[in-house]
């Protein structure tokens, strides 16, 4: 399944890739066969990117007055951070533990933490507000049902994502708010560090193609092969 952002526009192209970052391997119901990992790092092959700073025209006594951009964070070594990477094409007999943990995302000095949170279909992700202020949670998935919930300080929301697919979540209150709903449909996913690391877990001997999506840079694949022990992989992303 190509990974998409719903409603919003994303680029498709095949480039080189790589990441580290912890795939939900506890998720994974595997065969005896199974236990090979890829360790990758996703780098900004682009244009120079200008850091900025958002300001914050709002409730500056919790937000500060300004932030650093977070739609594109990259490492002093170009690591690209948020990256979502998965297998195109899982390993058949794949599964997801029945009973899998609520992924959690929260509001926190005006920012959603983490920005981007992988949660199984059939899966529950819980939304705290720690700021003490009100926040409210907005997403418009064409798959799963739109919701709109006004978050005072200290509550936890939680909803049901039920088909796959990239959801962005606002707060309508602090505009330059966001963050990312992954529901992804097998357990071979994994969300890059700040550094653009990523680990894929016990995975089988043979040939995949990981495919990347980054909310600014849109979508890459890149051609694997594992083999037995540790396989790494390095992949390049730029903007259009």
């Amino acid at each position: 399944m190509e990974i998409q952002a719903n409603g919003y526009h994303s680029a498709s192209r095949a480039e080189p890739f790589c990441v580290i970052v912890l795939v939900t391997a506890w998720c994974i119901i595997a065969g005896p066969s199974w236990g090979e990992t890829i360790k990758g790092n996703v780098r900004y092959t682009g244009a120079p990117v200008e850091k900025k700073k958002v300001p914050m025209t709002i409730d500056q006594y919790i937000c500060g007055k300004e932030k650093e951009a977070e739609e594109l964070v990259l490492s002093s070594n170009k690591g690209v951070g948020n990256v979502v990477v998965s297998l195109q094409t899982p390993p058949p007999g794949a599964k997801w533990n029945s009973d899998p943990p609520p992924a959690k995302m929260d509001q926190k000095q005006c920012s959603f933490v983490p920005r981007v949170v992988i949660v199984p279909v059939g899966g529950t992700v819980e939304f705290l507000n720690s700021d003490r202020l009100l926040h409210n949670v907005r997403s418009s998935g064409k798959e799963n049902p739109p919701f709109n919930r006004a978050q005072p300080h200290g509550r936890t929301i939680s909803f049901v994502f039920k088909q796959p697919e990239i959801l962005r979540v606002d707060c309508d209150l602090h505009s330059w708010m966001r963050g990312w709903v992954v529901v992804a449909a097998h357990p071979f996913y994994a969300v890059t560090n700040e550094q653009g690391e990523f680990i894929l877990e016990n995975v089988p001997p043979g040939k995949y193609t990981l495919q990347l999506w980054q909310e600014s840079l849109g979508n890459v694949t890149q051609d694997v092969t594992v083999g037995k022990g540790t396989t790494t992989v390095t992949v390049g992303m730029s903007k259009k």
